[in-house]
């Protein structure tokens, strides 16, 4: 997993917090100081909270889920652009529409919409001038919604650089019961997300520093989600080859079927030799023709012999 050393953060200038009279009390348990009035944040909960937030970040993208990465500050915007194109990950940084996540079948039909139009804008038969107009609005659509046009339905977490600033962007999540991460600073509430990181977010070396070790933590998560997808198809044919799976079932189904045939064969022709031999049965009806020819051969004997004693 990546790590960020203390040193890097104070470099970066993580510690940094807004004046005393912009802070947030809820912010207390992230404070270690107050200097010249401003509020320096404790660098070790920073580190704490870094760790958590990204072993949680890591588990999403190795379950292959997606997560959103917001922030349309000025200083912050090319940096995440920049960070989710690398991890693969959907992005706004330009404007944050409303409803973008609670109604978000209307963002899918203007995201079909810009796809049409840049179908339209490869055919020949339209002319120069509508060929403009579709370039122009082709353009303001991708530079708002383009970001996630590659995705079909709700990502399943979200990653804020400043929350006050995304306050919308927050409230619709929590609405619909995304995984949040954010950057927190002294003057935002932390128990409005689930993973709140205390950092500077107006910094952007420090923007920069928290957001790549959370595109790291994706990438891990990611590499990880493809081993095990490779591992997989091994494993299989290994369960196959010891006589496990369907394929060890159909190799043990087919000698029992032979068997069974063998057996009933056997079994015929043991019950063959063992049956007795047996006189062949005479019908009651040839039983019935017999009996008169006997008597008949009886009467003719009787009278040879009167006849013989006779003479």
């Amino acid at each position: 997993m990546p790590s960020v050393t203390y040193n890097q953060m104070l470099e970066a200038g993580v510690h940094f917090g807004h004046l005393r009279k912009k802070w947030n009390p809820k912010m207390a348990p992230y404070i270690f100081m107050e200097k010249k009035g401003i509020h320096i944040i404790d660098l070790n909960k920073t580190g704490t909270s870094l760790e958590q937030a990204g072993n949680a970040v890591r588990s999403i993208a190795r379950s292959g889920r997606k997560i959103l990465f917001v922030a349309t500050k000025k200083q912050a915007k090319d940096l995440v652009k920049e960070s989710a194109i690398r991890c693969n990950m959907p992005y706004v940084t330009e404007r944050w529409l409303g409803g973008m996540l609670t109604n978000f079948a209307t963002i899918r039909k203007s995201v079909k919409k810009m796809q049409s139009i840049d179908r339209m804008l490869g055919e020949e038969n339209i002319t120069k001038k509508e060929k403009l107009m579709l370039a122009r609005e082709k353009q303001k659509m991708e530079r708002v919604i383009g970001g996630i046009a590659n995705i079909n339905r709700i990502p399943n977490a979200i990653f804020i650089v400043d929350i006050a600033f995304e306050h919308i962007a927050v409230a619709e999540a929590t609405k619909l019961g995304l995984k949040t991460f954010g950057m927190v600073d002294t003057n935002s509430d932390p128990t409005s997300i689930d993973f709140p990181i205390p950092a500077n977010d107006d910094a952007s070396k420090s923007i920069e520093l928290i957001t790549k070790f959370m595109t790291d933590c994706i990438i891990e998560g990611l590499e990880e989600r493809k081993s095990s997808q490779k591992d997989a198809p091994k494993q299989d044919r290994e369960f196959k080859s010891e006589g496990g799976g369907d394929g060890g079932n159909e190799s043990a189904r087919k000698p029992r079927r032979t068997r069974t045939k063998r057996s009933e064969g056997t079994d015929k022709v043991e019950t063959e030799k063992a049956k007795p031999e047996t006189k062949p049965e005479v019908k009651p009806e040839a039983k019935a023709e017999a009996k008169p020819e006997a008597k008949a051969e009886v009467k003719a004997e009787v009278k040879a012999e009167e006849s013989e004693s006779a003479e």
